[in-house]
């Protein structure tokens, strides 16, 4: 899961980084709204943390452009004044969460969790595609109710795979939810190629159906052929 960390209080936003790497998410950061509104505009996350109060401008304004450019991208408000008015306002332009600092991170990172759960898979707390079964709190795959062992970026792949079965991915597109930020440490294409393909074969020899399609000149496709 990629996230963008919107947060000018640098303590903060290494401990909310720091905390939520742990948990294998892919984190992010932005100091200002200007940095952030330009991340945004190139690049796509699973979930935004967004402080209201940034030097440069107010984080209402990010969730209206985030509104604007995505529909599956999920929001939480993070914010000092405990305001009913500005919870309101938050939820009214599009937030899904609001949490008033301070708060305990394993707080943020359980609503991180139920709110990508709503949002990707309606709420459950696995994700169930015909004979493939994820168990995410264990980060755990079964195919046919036996355990499959991948490895963390196939891991994260088949969970990117599944949440946008149909769809089109372009190669960049799951280099940068893989790594973010540091997808130069992907080296090269060619290490997608290889966590596909290893992908595909774990699938396979498993005795699950070969879901994963290439799309000449593009990317990948994930769903039944």
């Amino acid at each position: 899961m990629k996230i963008l960390i919107v947060e000018d209080e640098t303590g903060l936003s290494e401990s909310i980084s720091s905390h939520l790497g742990k948990e294998n998410f892919i984190c992010e950061r932005a100091f200002t709204y200007e940095e952030a509104y330009e991340k945004i505009n190139l690049y796509t996350y699973d979930c935004v943390i967004v402080d209201i109060n940034l030097p440069d401008g107010f984080g209402f304004g990010i969730v209206e452009k985030l509104k604007s450019l995505s529909a599956t991208t999920g929001i939480i408000i993070l914010s000092a004044r405990n305001s009913i008015d500005d919870k309101l306002k938050g939820l009214e332009i599009g937030s899904d969460d609001y949490m008033t600092k301070p708060f305990h991170l394993s707080e943020l990172n359980a609503r991180i969790k139920s709110l990508m759960r709503r949002r990707q898979f309606n709420g459950n707390n696995e994700i169930i595609y015909n004979e493939i079964r994820i168990i995410p709190n264990k980060r755990q795959v079964l195919i046919h109710g036996e355990e499959l062992h991948l490895s963390k970026k196939e891991y994260d792949l088949l969970v990117y795979f599944i949440s946008n079965k149909g769809n089109a991915l372009t190669k960049t597109s799951i280099t940068e939810h893989l790594w973010g930020d540091h997808m130069d440490s992907a080296d090269s294409l060619y290490v997608i190629y290889s966590h596909i393909k290893n992908l595909r074969k774990k699938l396979v020899e498993k005795g699950a159906l070969d879901y994963v399609s290439s799309i000449y000149g593009i990317g990948y496709k994930f769903g039944e052929k």
